[in-house]
């Protein structure tokens, strides 16, 4: 019996990637690491291929290539994580990255604002604020 979280990585409630969708790719990274600086291959590349993804509705593709049009490379959008020095807690920001990105892009625009008008009772304070100053003004004169 396979756990929710080894079927796929959750994005939204209506959005979860299959694992079978994500390629990863580990290299040396660069930065601090000691003696195991040259052997171990911590930096994470996480990729997911947009265009030919079977989870995606009409709608969430059209969401994610317009406005992650400028990250994605033949469909595909790739995220890198190489800040830690485990290769596990740079999967898991890779991962988190990933989810963030995709979450943001496949969520609904917001609400159109409705222009208000200020109400009668704050047109007059301003109103009346306007006139104490110049009152206040006007007697500074000579």
């Amino acid at each position: 019996m396979t756990s929710p979280a080894r079927s796929g990585l959750p994005v939204s409630g209506a959005l979860t990637i299959p694992r079978a969708e994500l390629r990863w790719r580990f290299s040396r990274a660069s930065g601090p690491g000691g003696q195991g600086v040259n052997t171990t291959d911590s930096r994470v590349e996480l990729s997911w291929d947009v265009a030919r993804s079977a989870v995606l509705t009409a709608t969430q593709r059209e969401r994610i290539t317009e406005r992650l049009g400028a990250r994605l490379v033949d469909g595909v959008l790739t995220v890198t994580a190489a800040e830690h020095r485990e290769q596990l807690r740079n999967r898991a920001a890779a991962t988190q990255r990933l989810t963030d990105l995709v979450s943001a892009a496949v969520a609904a625009p917001p609400k159109k604002r409705r222009p208000t008008r200020p109400t009668r009772g704050s047109q007059e304070r301003r109103l009346k604020a306007k006139k104490q100053r110049s009152e206040t003004k006007r007697l500074r004169r000579g």
